[in-house]
């Protein structure tokens, strides 16, 4: 392993990693920390951003005492994590207010009114100005940046006031780090705000922000992705424990971070994360975009090339939810013990099936109404039952998105490296293999695989290799085959998915929403 380290912070929606990483990808040591969500009725979904650098700087402090770190072998800083929020900040790089998270909703009466129309609640003409340019568009349901602007801007004025810029999270803790605002096409990507057709041109699109009602002075200047925006203030370097020299790479969104991270670097290589929520990604050759679908191709992992981007909003986190749920606060019920049980289940779960939709849905249908739900329970049906449906509803899920990602793609996409909590589950491996189809690649430590990932992109940063190396640099873990008699059984669940959704729908609209 490189006697180079970077210190790499991961901040995921339900908890924070904060690790020691070597240039060369291998993790020396880290911290996991749960991250608390305060949800409201009204749509409000915020995280405290200042309880993001106090867990950071705690856990800094501990792991510089790592045997055998000295704090002149920290050369890095990089930092990756949710995107989609926003946190206002002041011109010292202080959180003026909460981070409205993806989740938050709170804006989508100000995004309808500045772009919303007929065309599937999208103004045709606004819409395709954002298509052509950016890939995509700023969401009409406010859970974007725009909307959380927009929210702030006419209902908290008085924040607007105190606030220098509004930042995506890995943004924020960049500037924490160094005391440079900057972001990158990337970090901005679901902004839709930048014209992706000229990923070399570093500046905000004037007439789309035009179209939004918005101004260019409060966002960040954009600098190139994975590019190093200076070093650690002094201020930070003394309570850190870390040199001065340490420099400080600009921030990621996780869906480049798990890319590097899982070695899938290469063109059409394909990577897909089993975290709190869910997608499928792999590089592409040019811009792209499938609106019915919320699919796109977004600014890749350097200054001229593309990653896929999609979410669906439940992955691994419908696991936690059925621990909760099942096993209650107290319980020594664990994520082991849940696969253990739902392993004594067979294919198909006796028929019980789950739909994950417990936050709506993105991709690859838009629907924040949709709710989850178990079908064909029976006086029969057992706890394993219900634990072997969740896994495989997870999994059915994000094969209902796989069939439309290889259309995206234009190829068939095997193998697939899979990263995230949830991949670390044997069962979820195999499960995943029978129910796509494809042989999958468990990536090694799946849990901490973005933190690999940012410790690649400060190596490359520094020139000491370059993104296509990542892949020869990355080794898998277990390798699983699909059994073909459990792929044909999940054929037929695969298409029942789709039914259920339009069940799902409609009750959601109906009477579930009503109940609501």
């Amino acid at each position: 392993m490189s006697s180079d380290l970077c210190l790499c912070i991961d901040l995921g929606t339900g908890g924070l990693k904060v690790g020691l990483v070597s240039l060369d990808g291998e993790v020396l040591t880290y911290e996991l920390h749960p991250v608390a969500t305060e949800f409201g009725p009204d749509g409000r979904a915020v995280q405290d951003a200042a309880a993001w650098w106090a867990l950071i700087t705690q856990s800094t402090q501990r792991l510089v005492t790592h045997e055998g770190v000295t704090r002149d072998a920290v050369k890095a800083v990089a930092v990756t994590g949710q995107y989609a929020s926003t946190v206002p900040v002041d011109a010292n790089g202080e959180p003026t207010g909460p981070c409205l998270t993806w989740l938050d909703t709170r804006g989508a009466a100000h995004s309808r009114q500045a772009i919303g129309g007929w065309a599937q609640g999208y103004s045709a003409r606004k819409v395709l100005q954002f298509i052509r340019k950016t890939g995509g568009a700023p969401s009409t349901t406010g859970a974007d940046p725009i909307g959380q602007i927009l929210y702030l801007r006419n209902e908290e004025p008085d924040l607007v006031e105190r606030t220098s810029w509004f930042m995506e999270p890995v943004d924020y803790l960049t500037m924490r780090f160094s005391g440079v605002a900057s972001a990158t096409h990337a970090s901005r990507t679901v902004m839709w705000m930048t014209d992706n057709r000229h990923l070399d041109r570093f500046s905000y699109d004037e007439s789309l922000l035009g179209i939004v009602g918005l101004d260019a002075q409060k966002l960040p200047p954009l600098v190139p992705f994975g590019s190093i925006v200076g070093t650690i203030t002094s201020n930070v370097a003394a309570t850190l424990g870390l040199s001065p020299d340490t420099v400080v790479v600009t921030g990621v969104p996780d869906l480049h971070a798990a890319a590097l991270g899982s070695g899938a670097t290469n063109m059409y290589d394909t990577h897909l994360a089993l975290s709190t929520s869910s997608w499928i990604s792999c590089p592409v050759p040019q811009k792209k975009t499938d609106v019915a679908h919320s699919i796109a191709a977004v600014p890749g992992l350097t200054n001229d090339s593309y990653v896929i981007v999609n979410n669906q909003e439940t992955g691994a986190k419908a696991l936690e939810w059925l621990r909760s749920v099942v096993a209650g606060s107290g319980s020594t019920m664990n994520y082991t013990n849940l696969a253990a049980l739902a392993a004594t289940s067979p294919v198909g779960a006796n028929g019980v099936s789950f739909t994950p939709w417990l936050a709506g849905e993105r991709s690859p249908a838009d629907d924040r109404l949709v709710r989850a739900g178990f079908q064909n329970l029976s006086i029969t049906s057992s706890t394993a039952d219900l634990a072997r449906a969740v896994f495989e509803g997870v999994a059915l899920n994000s094969a209902w998105l796989f069939d439309y990602v290889e259309k995206f793609a234009g190829r068939r996409l095997n193998p697939i490296r899979l990263l995230g909590g949830g991949a670390q589950s044997p069962l979820w491996c195999q499960i995943y293999a029978d129910v796509l189809d494809r042989q999958i690649e468990q990536v090694r430590q799946p849990m901490v695989a973005q933190l690999r990932g940012v410790a690649h992109l400060a190596a490359i940063a520094r020139g000491q290799y370059g993104v296509r190396d990542v892949s020869a640099r990355t080794r898998s873990g277990s390798i699983y085959e699909p059994d073909s008699s459990a792929s044909e059984r999940y054929q037929l669940l695969r298409t029942a998915l789709k039914g259920h959704y339009k069940a799902e729908r409609r009750w959601s609209r109906g009477i579930g929403k009503t109940l609501r």
